[in-house]
């Protein structure tokens, strides 16, 4: 049996007053979805464990089995494999937000919409200025880049920056947990205002202005550590899985999906927002799984729909999702002579009044041929409460998912 894992990062929401008191996942449109909670067998996850952020880089891979307490490095490592860069094991890590400020707050933690060409111009630019042997900055996707500091301490407080739009960014600067890293965070927040001095004065600041875009103001380094040391699932899972592929136009998950021993799958239109090319990636996926025996399909749609507060987007991300990933794999899967069990969740809650990540438990639903479905029939927060698999944990999720039947089923329809 093949495997396939849906994740519509940052979909789950809380009940909104806006939507008669529904959660978006509840009052958008989602025959799909919930055609394969009602076909299949639902549960809820919880993805984040106790003393965590409730980042990605914690959510998703821990929704691939991986123990937190024992690979958990920050962001700035999985970006790092993501576009290639080797780490050697003092080379600190991390996460480089290219930012937009308004005075003493913080805009956006994305500058609004910044295309990589543009950034690109600006981490060469602060490399020039700012880098050296010791200081690194590496070009990632648009706002999302890469800050390398040879013999850097990583027990530093780092808030991420999508934490606090609107907030004033002062009071959120990063700090020394430990003695042994203050010389690290002094270095940090000398890049960062100097970072600001630099990009005021750039040209394409000037240009971006003259178009009302939003300014790229300053760096705000987060989640940074030191290479993981994480199991292949490929070895994890030996008798399931001997070629798997990720699918995302997100550095951090292709990190993860490195670490994991995933191949990385490139769909050309795919941004990580709201315009990516969601029937690209279903058609990709679907390609993947031809050859391949566990797919992991990432969309960021929603998530930086959340981040920006707009739930009518966040509701057509959903919908997308649904309509242009969830049906066609569904739709083509359920014909194979193969059987392929398929997968739906989010990663975490982005809940819209909030603009950030929590750390709930997730709705998930699982359908394979033949699967004995429960009672659950809509894919949302409060009916997968009621679902069989009740409330997971831990690698639970995914040793369920993985878990091979016992007879073969014969592919059947899905209604």
């Amino acid at each position: 049996m093949k495997h396939i894992i849906i994740l519509g990062d940052g979909m789950a929401d809380w009940h909104n007053e806006a939507l008669g008191g529904k959660t978006l996942l509840q009052h958008a449109h989602t025959p799909n979805a919930d055609r394969l909670a009602r076909m299949g067998r639902c549960g809820l996850l919880r993805t984040v464990a106790d003393g965590f952020h409730p980042g990605s880089e914690v959510a998703n891979s821990s929704i691939l089995g991986y123990d937190q307490h024992v690979v958990y490095e920050g962001r700035g490592p999985l970006e790092a494999a993501s576009i290639g860069v080797e780490l050697a094991d003092d080379d600190l890590a991390l996460r480089c937000n290219l930012i937009s400020l308004d005075g003493n707050l913080l805009r956006n933690h994305s500058c609004g919409r910044l295309e990589t060409e543009d950034a690109d111009i600006l981490i060469k630019y602060l490399q020039e200025e700012l880098g050296n042997e010791r200081v690194h900055f590496y070009t990632g996707v648009q706002y999302r880049h890469l800050l390398v500091i040879k013999g850097g301490n990583k027990h530093l407080h780092c808030t991420p920056p999508h934490d606090i739009p609107g907030k004033p960014w002062r009071e959120y600067m990063l700090r020394a947990e430990t003695p042994e890293a203050e010389e690290t965070a002094q270095l940090l927040t000398e890049l960062i205002y100097k970072s600001q001095v630099l990009l005021k004065y750039h040209p394409l600041n000037a240009q971006r202005a003259e178009q009302g875009m939003d300014p790229v103001s300053s760096i705000w380094p987060w989640g940074g550590g030191y290479r993981p040391q994480m199991a292949p699932l490929t070895e994890t899972f030996a008798s399931q899985i001997h070629r798997g592929a990720v699918i995302t136009a997100v550095d951090l998950i292709r990190g993860i999906g490195r670490y994991a021993g995933l191949r990385t799958i490139d769909v050309p239109g795919a941004t990580g927002l709201w315009d990516t090319d969601y029937a690209g990636k279903a058609r990709a996926a679907l390609e993947a799984l031809r050859t391949d025996d566990f797919v992991y399909l990432h969309v960021e749609a929603a998530d930086e729909a959340g981040h920006d507060g707009d739930l009518a987007l966040k509701l057509q991300c959903i919908e997308n999702i649904d309509r242009h990933i969830t049906g066609p794999i569904l739709d083509a899967v359920s014909e194979w002579q193969e059987p392929v069990a398929v997968a739906l969740l989010p990663d975490h809650p982005t809940p819209i009044d909030l603009r950030t990540h929590t750390a709930e438990p997730i709705p998930f639903a699982i359908w394979y041929p033949g699967i004995e479905a429960d009672t659950v029939t809509s894919f949302d927060e409060d009916a997968a409460q009621g679902g069989c698999y009740g409330l997971l944990e831990g690698d639970q999720f995914i040793r369920a998912f993985m878990q091979e039947q016992s007879s073969s089923p014969q592919p059947s329809e899905i209604y």
